[in-house]
């Protein structure tokens, strides 16, 4: 009997820690190689962990929702003989005794064994360096940890043999119905939880009766969940109570108004997205000197433009104009697609422009980014665009696509507002807010007109742009919003 240390290995792009959103092993389960083990989460996205190899799992050891430094153990394999040596791919585990640290080098080294790197279906990302996850058909049976669970297991698997429950545990209705599982995401199942809603009780429209975030917001709208319920009763409360002339004290007593329901304070961990978020925001807020200009136009015309792509069977948006003329005034005015080398002591310019769309996810702000943007044509930007946006929200972008960028927009108008001063993305010289369109009184032909009028927003590292720069580049964007047809003098 050989025993192995499996290691948490460094996940890419300088990431020290993750946290175990689910296992999806129990000890004494056997697995086969390449077979997902667990969920991991990063500051930058969700990921797969693949077994490393192929043995009996003896010892988890860490809990979901625990946070993992890299180069800690996390499982313990029991391997037979020479099988471990010959059923390995990417080892990163040593022997029983010896340091975990040393483990994930040794994932690293020796991960051109197995292959290139594919997505799973209904995974989020595979770990780059172990090979594409291999579907048994089936998720291994998790071997119950308290008397709870195992009701809960007997409850999913009705052809499993009585023995394995023993009845005299527990009762049945010791059992919530939460507690059984369910198929879905863990970004669902925490959304769902954020909105208190029973996953038992929603129908899967995913491939395979997946549990999808719509199908989680589509419940919440139906008033499914039990604390939604509870709240519903509570504001009906309040209205007969007003409708009978209740006093402003009873009003203000907190048992009832908009917060009813709610607990009277609540702490979240700080980690994962929101973690990071802070961490790139404070870096970028205090080192960078941050300049916002801003610039009101008529985007009428723009308007219009999108509105005939679509009668024309085009999904454009008015975002995939802005981005496309971001690229065509980041050609104009390069130093607005630069970063400040502080280590080399030098100004990188760069000839490319790898696009950063601000998405707001269940897990926070992230920022993935469209690589070569400014090789894109519209209609590739918008289609890039969408799935890029999907992608973030559903948890699959991947640590690649969340590192690189060179320039952002952000699009504040979706909620309604008209402008900010947002700020730097840590590296970039810019960021674009995009407002809400405003039907407002304008002069127009020398006459004032209802018009479509938005305002952008452009923050810009003053190390590497001037002031002058930052003007002629909004202005640039501004001109092709006004008038479309201006791109033409300018490329």
């Amino acid at each position: 009997m050989v025993v192995k240390e499996f290691a948490l290995p460094d996940l890419g792009e300088g990431l020290t820690e993750s946290e175990i959103v689910e296992w999806h092993v129990a000890v004494g389960d056997t697995v086969t190689l390449n077979q997902p083990i667990a969920e991991v989460e990063t500051a930058k996205a969700i990921v797969s962990l693949p077994s490393p190899l192929a043995g009996k799992i003896s010892a988890l050891h860490a809990e979901p929702g625990a946070t993992v430094m890299v180069g800690s153990r996390i499982v313990t394999f029991e391997l037979e003989g020479a099988a471990g040596e010959s059923g390995r791919a990417g080892d990163s585990g040593a022997a029983a005794g010896s340091e975990p640290e040393k483990a994930a080098p040794a994932a690293q080294s020796e991960s051109s064994e197995a292959g290139s790197v594919s997505a799973a279906p209904e995974r989020n990302s595979v770990l780059v360096g172990y090979g594409p996850a291999v579907e048994t058909g089936k998720r291994p049976t998790r071997k119950p940890r308290t008397a709870q669970a195992a009701v809960a297991v007997a409850a999913e698997t009705p052809d499993a043999a009585p023995a394995e429950v023993a009845p005299a545990a527990v009762t049945p209705t010791s059992v919530t119905p939460t507690e059984a599982r369910t198929k879905t995401t863990p970004p669902v199942r925490k959304l769902a939880q954020d909105l208190g809603i029973d996953l038992t009780r929603v129908p899967g429209t995913g491939p395979d009766g997946v549990i999808t975030r719509d199908d989680v917001t589509n419940a919440a709208n139906a008033g499914t969940s039990t604390s939604g319920s509870a709240r519903a009763a509570a504001v009906a409360s309040n209205d007969s109570k007003s409708d009978q002339g209740a006093t402003p004290s009873s009003a203000s007593s907190g048992a009832s108004g908009t917060m009813a329901g709610r607990p009277r304070e609540q702490r979240t961990p700080i980690k994962s997205v929101r973690k990071a978020t802070a961490a790139a925001m404070v870096t970028s807020a205090f080192t960078a000197p941050h300049v916002t200009e801003f610039l009101t136009i008529d985007v009428t015309r723009t308007i219009e433009l999108v509105a005939r792509l679509k009668a024309g069977g085009s999904a454009a948006s008015v975002l995939a104009v802005i981005a496309k003329a971001l690229c065509i005034g980041v050609g104009r005015n390069p130093s607005l697609n630069s970063r400040w080398d502080a280590e080399a002591n030098e100004i990188v310019e760069f000839g490319y422009v790898n696009l950063g769309i601000a998405v707001a996810t269940p897990r926070g702000l992230m920022v993935p980014n469209l690589k070569d943007a400014d090789a894109m044509t519209l209609a590739e930007l918008t289609e890039a665009i969408g799935t890029m946006a999907r992608d973030a929200r559903a948890s699959k972008a991947t640590p690649a696509s969340l590192s690189g960028g060179t320039i952002s927009i952000t699009n504040v108008g979706v909620f309604g507002i008209d402008a900010g001063t947002p700020i730097l993305n840590p590296g970039e010289a810019a960021i674009l807010a995009m407002g809400a369109v405003r039907k407002l009184p304008w002069e127009y032909q020398g006459e004032v007109a209802l018009r479509d009028v938005m305002t952008l927003s452009l923050s810009f590292d003053h190390r590497l742009v001037d002031g002058e720069q930052g003007a002629r580049f909004l202005t640039d964007v501004g001109a092709i919003l006004s008038d479309p047809g201006t791109v033409l003098s300018m490329v």
